[in-house]
């Protein structure tokens, strides 16, 4: 006696796959995350035999007619997938600005041929790293226009000798950012990292936020722990101020990636990896020697996230534009963000002898004969005490777009 199709074994198995398929769909957002994960699947590529990034530029030739031109294909027809990447000879800004006609002034680009189907904000954080700058601009431009993408490049360089704070720059990179133009996507880059695969898409994760440096070298291609969020990363305007950004706090270097991460989660996010044998990047490394004696290590924690995250970031941000100018290759944007000196313990240190420092100061000595004529209590007049300093010391100054 034959068996009905609902009892049939064969059938009940094809039935558990197609649903556990549907599921699987429908958790990780839709079927495009899927496709893509599948498309990222593909065998590891040979970088072995790599290519250089300028290669097959030159198709890219202006369109006839600008009015009737073309969306970019959805793939680009000259990925070439692992590049040759090198740090032996530094590249001039001449021979960067020669390779790249189409660059416009601010590090604008549109691609010639076609209209892009996608704008991506490069936001790099930056203090004194010149020869890291040029071999970054010498590789990141042609590599973005190999991908067709309408993009720009903001450089936030933050002045003084106070301790460097990358967190705070990228926010305040974010925010000048999207004064210009309303970005599918703000990638978070640090000066010393080059991608090696062109595959790798600058373009953001439609749900969550995009750690995109998933293989360094410098960590043997591996994640050095799981929760790493550091080199680059993508996010959605959206993304970024849903989580509040970045946190402010982090004055030197480490620690903030964590914070980052926590927020992600806190904010009701994950974070989504480029596939490993996609994001692959080059570290650049200048001082060798110190860093085979002194081996990277996870940073200690600073702050508890949890309390912190809704009040430290995009919504607390204070800073002073200092200067705002257009280069060949990039858009520099020069800031005071306020800190710490070099080995002090305080975030919040008065910058020089100001009129809101002596009129604190003399308000200060008015003060201290209250407590024997008004009965105020030492605790009181300290409070009131570091109530005005604290104020005088981090007046704000509103950013003015120059």
């Amino acid at each position: 006696m034959s068996l009905s199709r609902v009892e049939n074994p064969c059938f009940l198995l094809f039935l558990f796959v197609f649903q556990a398929i549907l599921i699987l769909i429908l958790y990780r957002g839709g079927p495009s995350n899927v496709f893509r994960e599948f498309l990222d699947s593909r065998p590891v590529l040979d970088y072995s035999k790599t290519h250089d990034v300028y290669t097959n530029l030159s198709l890219f030739t202006p369109a006839p007619n600008e009015e009737a031109m073309p969306y970019c294909s959805v793939q680009s027809p000259i990925f070439v997938g692992p590049l040759t990447i090198t740090f032996e000879l530094l590249p001039s800004e001449r021979m960067i600005i020669k390779k790249n006609p189409f660059v416009q002034s601010g590090g604008r680009y549109r691609p010639p041929h076609c209209l892009a189907r996608y704008k991506s904000a490069i936001l790099v954080a930056y203090r004194n790293q010149e020869k890291y700058l040029h071999h970054l601009l010498y590789y990141i431009h042609p590599f973005l226009q190999r991908q067709q993408l309408s993009y720009s490049i903001y450089l936030i360089q933050q002045v003084g000798n106070g301790t460097f704070n990358r967190a705070k720059l990228l926010n305040v990179g974010v925010r000048e950012a999207l004064r210009d133009e309303d970005w599918d996507c703000l990638l978070l880059h640090d000066v010393d990292l080059v991608p090696e695969n062109d595959y790798n898409l600058y373009v953001c994760d439609e749900y969550y936020p995009k750690h995109m440096a998933s293989a360094m070298d410098k960590f043997q291609y591996t994640l050095p722990y799981k929760s790493f969020f550091g080199g680059v990363s993508a996010l959605t305007p959206e993304h970024y101020m849903k989580m509040n950004g970045f946190p402010n706090t982090y004055w030197g270097s480490g620690g903030e990636n964590d914070d980052i991460a926590t927020r992600i989660q806190l904010a009701g996010m994950k974070i989504v990896r480029t596939s490993p044998h996609l994001g692959r990047y080059k570290v650049m490394n200048y001082n060798e020697e110190t860093e085979t004696q002194e081996p990277w290590r996870r940073p200690a924690p600073r702050h508890n996230t949890r309390k912190t995250w809704k009040d430290d970031g995009m919504n607390s941000l204070e800073f002073k534009l200092l200067s705002r100018t257009k280069h060949p290759l990039y858009t520099n944007i020069t800031v005071d963000i306020g800190g710490r000196l070099q080995g002090s313990l305080y975030n919040h240190q008065p910058r020089q002898a100001s009129p809101y420092l002596s009129t604190a100061n003399s308000v200060t000595s008015s003060l201290q004969d209250l407590p024997k004529r008004k009965g105020m209590s030492q605790v009181q007049l300290q409070c009131a005490l570091w109530v005005i300093r604290f104020g005088f010391h981090t007046k704000t100054t509103t950013p003015t777009k120059l």
